[in-house]
């Protein structure tokens, strides 16, 4: 009949925290800047009063929604995040309060690949991004040679031929 699919089992990079509260603190800390510019904008050339309230209000959610996404969020994210590959399908788990069990099915996959931004250089990782006719997965945060074992594994399984440049 059907096979058991067991839950995946492997972890992020612990770094993948560090890479998640950087990339956090960088983009709260632009919002932050750019808001608090249009405070001082508007204490400056007096606009009107309610765009200084609606401002305030405005950085006061942004730093609530910073506290939440650089402190908390990225540890529930690495205690939460697994993967698999198997040769019949790729298994991606995440979720700490709406949890998410994908299965993507190995003939669905179209291409893999690695990506690497400049946080993620620092501590030598790689997401992997994996997509299929209807959709883009993403693997944050693995390793050099886990990414790239990984991304031949899943080629391979799916069948895929890299082009030779």
């Amino acid at each position: 009949m059907y096979s058991q699919v067991h839950a995946p089992g492997n972890r992020l990079s612990t770094d993948a925290v560090k890479v998640w509260i950087i990339s956090g603190v960088i983009n709260y800390t632009i919002w932050l800047a750019i808001l608090s510019g249009f405070l001082y904008l508007d204490y400056r050339f007096s606009w009107y009063e309610w765009i200084g309230w609606v401002l305030i209000c405005i950085i006061s959610l942004l730093a609530l929604t910073g506290i939440w996404s650089v402190f908390i969020k990225p540890f529930l994210l690495y205690k939460n995040w697994r993967y698999d590959a198997a040769e019949e399908f790729l298994q991606l788990k995440s979720g700490a309060f709406n949890e998410e069990h994908q299965l993507v099915p190995m003939t669905k996959i179209q291409s893999v690949a690695t990506n690497q931004g400049p946080i993620l250089r620092k501590y030598e990782l790689y997401s992997l991004t994996i997509e299929t006719m209807g959709s883009t997965h993403k693997i944050p945060a693995l390793p050099k040679d886990v990414a790239f074992e990984l991304r031949n594994r899943i080629a391979h399984y799916a069948k895929i031929k890299e082009v030779d440049e």
